[in-house]
């Protein structure tokens, strides 16, 4: 079936395949990022009970991080039990809180991303070797016509 079609409706496909996948991947991440944010608030604990994270404004003391095994294992860091990652906030009353966070969907979505990019340009890559391999005839060392 695909020797059947021309190169112009078979870029057009999977042009329109690529865009539809973006699009997905950018409707998916939305809605997957806010009901794992309504999940996660409720379920997260919160050092010594503190909630002045939700009621006025804070500073990042220490960005989201894995938890030490030392804090796993012993459950001396309360925060640490549910996702095993923390984060260290001060609010504006100065008080300082730790709570636990997930792990940063920043650095995922940068690692899809370079994932994507370097699998596109090996794509490239391999249609351009496919391309010159077919477009120019190979020469055989071979002399005995």
């Amino acid at each position: 079936m695909l020797e059947n079609c021309q190169r112009h409706h078979m870029v057009l496909g999977l042009g329109l395949l690529t865009l539809v996948t973006i699009v997905v991947l950018i409707v998916e991440s939305r809605y997957a990022a806010d009901g794992l944010a309504r999940r996660r608030e409720q379920q997260f604990v919160i050092e010594n009970n503190s909630t002045c994270w939700q009621n006025e404004p804070y500073t990042i003391i220490q960005e989201c991080q894995p938890c030490s095994e030392f804090d796993i294992v012993s459950r001396s860091l309360g925060v640490c039990i549910h996702t095993h990652y923390k984060e260290v906030l001060r609010c504006k009353s100065g008080e300082i809180v730790t709570k636990s966070c997930d792990r940063v969907a920043l650095i995922e979505q940068r690692n899809f991303i370079k994932f994507e990019s370097i699998a596109f340009v090996i794509g490239v890559l391999s249609y351009l070797i496919s391309y010159a391999r077919d477009r120019f005839p190979s020469y055989s060392l071979d002399n005995s016509n």
